[in-house]
């Protein structure tokens, strides 16, 4: 038997018209006896048609994706779609408000807590919502991430695998309808505890992102997502565009991080410096760059070294590293028998 969730909200998922209110869970820390944590929520509903679930804010540092639900919730006529949105612009909202990847209250990451726990902490409780409520209220589900503190990162839209063919093949039609310059076929190193990860599992059509870099507001990665975002609700039949759906300018790719291989990490602590900018063709067993003893000049710097081909996608953002700090990553050409 599931254990219901703590978390109450007046919200009526089955009520047409725009509703913006808060998902209340209960917080009682030092300075609140009997207070909750209140989570942005909204529902714009119009007759019968799909649901779509809408996050952003997974990581607190990673700003384009709440600034675009934002604005959807403010100005979206609900006479302008046929079906239901659910938009949860800041769900993960200690860490939003604290501009942090991960929740100053529990130190967790939301993107690591899937399927979450009802009982658990502040960020196993909001997961375990959104997994056990919200997923089975939907039929699709876009996680709008940007590369937050640590990535200098391409715009892209991102596939997670999944071992069912015909699913498989209707996140790739979603994922390229996003229209982003790259599309990244990407399972987190196998990680099963991300929200795409779990959203696949549960049948849902399951597009993905990496929007903006350093932690910081992307302008061309905030028109990519604006446009982005309704192309899907345009190929999932909620709402219909004026034009027809647009990529961005410019040749698309599909690509994918060709698991361990893709990722180069720092090989002591200091300072990077990277040797390539973003989109650049590097070759297995050239150096990425170098890692600088700033303490200690007489020390020769300490090199990290691509382990394949293919294209730069993204690179560490903040100088100073410590060692497995994720320095690049590189991406290869997808080939579509892969996704069998």
């Amino acid at each position: 038997m599931t254990t219901p969730s703590s978390i109450i909200t007046d919200i009526d998922f089955d009520r047409d018209g725009k509703q913006v209110t808060t998902l209340n869970l209960p917080h009682s820390p030092h300075e609140d006896a009997w207070g909750v944590m209140p989570i942005p929520i909204a529902v714009i509903k119009n007759g019968t048609g799909p649901t779509v679930l809408m996050e952003g804010g997974n990581h607190g540092d990673e700003y384009e994706g709440p600034i675009i639900l934002g604005e959807i919730i403010r100005d979206l006529d609900p006479a302008e779609i046929q079906g239901r949105l659910i938009i949860i612009p800041a769900i993960n909202t200690p860490a939003v408000v604290a501009g942090r990847r991960t929740s100053p209250i529990d130190g967790l990451n939301f993107n690591r807590c899937f399927p979450g726990d009802p009982r658990g902490t502040m960020t196993q409780q909001i997961v375990h919502y959104v997994h056990d409520i919200l997923f089975p209220l939907s039929d699709a589900f876009l996680d709008l991430h940007s590369g937050g503190s640590s990535l200098d990162i391409l715009p892209s839209a991102i596939v997670e695998p999944s071992g069912d063919a015909g699913l498989m093949q209707k996140n790739l039609a979603a994922v390229s309808a996003f229209g982003a310059p790259y599309t990244v076929v990407l399972n987190n190193l196998g990680e099963t505890r991300t929200s795409t990860a779990s959203a696949v599992r549960a049948g849902l059509i399951t597009v993905g992102t990496e929007l903006g870099r350093g932690g910081t507001v992307s302008l061309d990665a905030l028109e990519i997502g604006r446009r982005g975002v309704r192309n899907v609700l345009s190929h999932l039949g909620v709402m219909e565009l004026a034009a027809t759906p647009q990529s961005t300018v410019g040749q698309r790719r599909v690509v994918r991080v060709p698991d361990a291989a893709g990722y180069v990490y720092a090989p002591a602590a200091g300072v990077f410096e990277p040797f390539h900018e973003k989109d650049t063709a590097v070759t297995q067993g050239e150096p990425a760059g170098r890692v600088h003893f700033l303490d200690d000049p007489a020390r020769l710097p300490v090199a990290a070294y691509y382990k394949c081909s293919g294209r730069l996608y993204a690179r560490r953002q903040p100088g100073r590293v410590e060692p497995g700090n994720c320095v690049a990553v590189v991406v290869v050409d997808h080939e579509p028998q892969e996704d069998h």
